[in-house]
């Protein structure tokens, strides 16, 4: 009985295949192995849940000022192409009562990462559960990233970046909130 690992090993097996090459050459004997183990890391943010990644560490807090947390480096993989795409996620939220574990912040970029995405429904994701598991006045999310698939092929735009941001509460309704966390954002080191 074969598992879902072997599963997508066969499968990459048959695109290597299917390309022209010799999966029996010595080079490539356990690259559709490989390729299924890399591929289930790539996205494990699908076997995650927000409830079990955030593990209760929404603590009470008075703090009640805008709290950044910048420079999240996240990997992920677009859903048109299957190709990486690679950068940063700054996230800013205005707690009223609890404040999220910091580490947590890095663990919710990657859940969401690590399934086959679009930059901007990533964006999103990542806003609304901060939203949800802190319930703050205002969530604000910015990632930059380059990506694989307009790098390596088709247009092949080497200095391309995109930006997306959402803006959740405050940071939706004040202009001056909103403009804070983007100066703070654009401050380096």
């Amino acid at each position: 009985m074969s598992t879902p690992l072997d599963d997508l090993a066969g499968h990459f097996k048959a695109i290597i295949d299917g390309l022209g090459e010799d999966t029996d050459r010595e080079g490539l004997q356990n690259t559709p192995m490989r390729a299924a183990k890399a591929m289930q890391f790539l996205t494990q943010g699908y076997n995650q849940s927000l409830d079990e990644l955030v593990n209760n560490a929404v603590f009470e807090s008075a703090m009640d000022e805008m709290v950044v947390v910048q420079d999240i480096e996240l990997y992920s993989m677009c859903e048109h192409h299957m190709l990486p795409f690679i950068g940063k996620c700054h996230i800013a939220y205005l707690p009223q009562g609890r404040v999220l574990g910091l580490s947590k912040f890095a663990r919710i970029v990657d859940m969401y990462a690590r399934r086959l995405q679009i930059q901007e429904n990533l964006t999103r994701q990542i806003a609304e559960a901060i939203e949800n598991v802190t319930n703050a006045k205002g969530v604000a999310v910015v990632i930059e990233a380059q990506h694989m698939c307009m790098m390596m092929r088709g247009v092949e735009k080497q200095n391309s970046k995109m930006k997306t941001s959402v803006m959740l509460g405050q940071f939706r309704k004040s202009q001056a909130t909103r403009n804070e966390f983007l100066q703070l954002v654009a401050q380096r080191g």
